[in-house]
């Protein structure tokens, strides 16, 4: 498939996007997605359930904190392998939103089964496993609701859209982290008779994540339109399949070789962007001494911040190009970063007034979740403008491949520096290093509207 040289493809899709127009209801019905999986996102790998999993009970926050690294990092592994080939395929076989539905129904039951894992050392590699795989499916599905962007937006609405699903999903984690703090942490008592003993309150928080995500996957899956079958797709099996991708590769970089250079320079920022929100509640908790509720508390506060973030982010970007809202997010992510680990927990007196650990992980906080929103919605959208006409899923799925192809760098780093300093601050360390060497890949790569369109082979 060959396109004008100089000129993004248009999105593909059914509906009048193609024509310029866009249709407010399957728009609605696509954020819905990114809503849901807040509970996944938000409750689950950030703010809730890893910090549970990494508290005294599972064998001390530092050894639990090193175990979910590594977890998190295998799980990269897999799909680095796997996701390419995954989207290429329901690209190809037009089942883009069929493998939606199925790996989203992967993620709710594996967050489900966290329900049994409970506090106690013998259940640290269960729990780890089960979040790790649920990440792993999380991410397959994330390949193709990526792919849909092209087709519910236009070149001109682009950024302002994936703003929107993504403060949608920010949104989304502020209701279900304060349905979960009213419900299950506050109360002595919870819903459906939620108590501190055994760790039920959280394990039913997990019950609660999963059917949270499931209900706000649905609408996407019965309101906009699967993609048409392509011709070619019963001819490949699955090496077929590594083929074709390898030969894609191979044109983008022959006519497009920014492309290229914007995903590995992603992938680097990206594995650092995901790595500020997993590890965000653990070190909230760990080293500035936060407990549970006041972990959730700033979550909320977060996820405000983010939401008005992206969708500012996303006017941003249709208005001056992605990669000057990219690189200006990194730049604020790496001051405030800094900031909290130099000052970390301690008092410090700033003209007389004292300004205490607290103050500073609320304060420096919330600026990196005021530039992480932006930095993940121009991503996404810098790619939907790049990505040729029914190829988008296999482009998200090497978006989502060279992110996990190094997403073992953070994690990696984070229980590194833990490791070498003997405390779990220094793992912050760890995740600036990642932030700043994607900002510097990513500083000579160019605007998408200077990028010229691959030419890929169909065979």
């Amino acid at each position: 498939m060959s396109h004008s040289p100089h000129t993004p493809a248009s999105p593909s899709g059914t509906g009048n996007s193609a024509l310029g127009e866009i249709n407010k209801k399957h728009v609605l019905a696509w954020a819905s997605w990114d809503w849901g999986s807040a509970a996944f996102n938000a409750v689950m790998t950030t703010f809730v359930f890893t910090v549970y999993l990494t508290s005294d009970a599972f064998g001390g926050e530092d050894y639990a904190s090193r175990i979910l690294g590594y977890g998190l990092a295998l799980s990269g592994l897999a799909i680095a392998l796997l996701a390419p080939v995954t989207g290429q395929r329901s690209d190809t076989g037009g089942r883009r939103k069929y493998w939606l539905g199925v790996n989203s129904i992967a993620v709710a039951v594996l967050t489900a089964l966290c329900f049994f894992v409970y506090p106690s050392p013998g259940f640290l590699f269960l729990g780890v496993g089960l979040i790790a795989l649920a990440t792993l499916f999380s991410e397959f599905a994330g390949v193709n609701y990526n792919a849909m962007l092209g087709q519910i937006s236009t070149p001109a609405t682009v950024g302002k859209i994936s703003g929107f699903g993504w403060a949608m999903g920010y949104v989304g984690g502020i209701v279900a982290l304060a349905l979960v703090l009213v419900g299950f942490v506050l109360p002595e008592n919870g819903w459906f008779g939620a108590t501190a003993a055994d760790g039920l309150n959280i394990r039913l928080v997990a019950v609660f994540s999963a059917v949270w995500f499931m209900a706000f996957a649905l609408p996407v899956l019965f309101t906009v339109p699967e993609i048409p079958r392509q011709p070619m797709a019963a001819k490949l099996g699955i090496a077929g399949s590594y083929g074709l991708l390898f030969r894609r590769i191979k044109a983008i970089y022959r006519t497009s070789p920014h492309t290229i250079f914007f995903l590995l320079a992603s992938a680097v920022f990206r594995d650092g962007l995901a790595a500020v929100f997993t590890f965000g509640g653990v070190i909230a908790a760990g080293t500035f001494g936060f407990p549970l509720t006041g972990v959730i508390v700033f979550a909320i506060a977060g996820n405000v911040v983010a939401a008005l973030g992206a969708v500012a982010g996303g006017y941003l970007d249709d208005r001056v190009g992605p990669k000057r809202v990219i690189v200006g997010s990194l730049l604020g992510l790496l001051a405030a970063g800094t900031a909290i680990f130099l000052l970390g927990a301690e008092n410090h007196s700033v003209l007389g007034l004292t300004w205490s650990g607290t103050t500073t992980f609320w304060v420096c906080g919330l600026l990196l979740c005021l530039f992480v929103g932006p930095a993940q919605a121009s991503s996404r959208a810098y790619l939907a403008r790049l990505a040729p006409r029914g190829e988008e899923g296999e482009y998200f799925g090497l978006y989502a491949t060279t992110g996990r192809a190094v997403s073992f760098l953070a994690p990696t780093l984070f229980a590194v520096c833990i490791g070498i300093f003997g405390a779990q601050r220094f793992g912050i360390l760890g995740i600036l290093v990642v932030l700043l060497a994607g900002l510097l890949l990513l500083l000579p790569v160019k605007e998408p509207r200077e990028v010229p369109t691959a030419t890929t082979p169909a065979a």
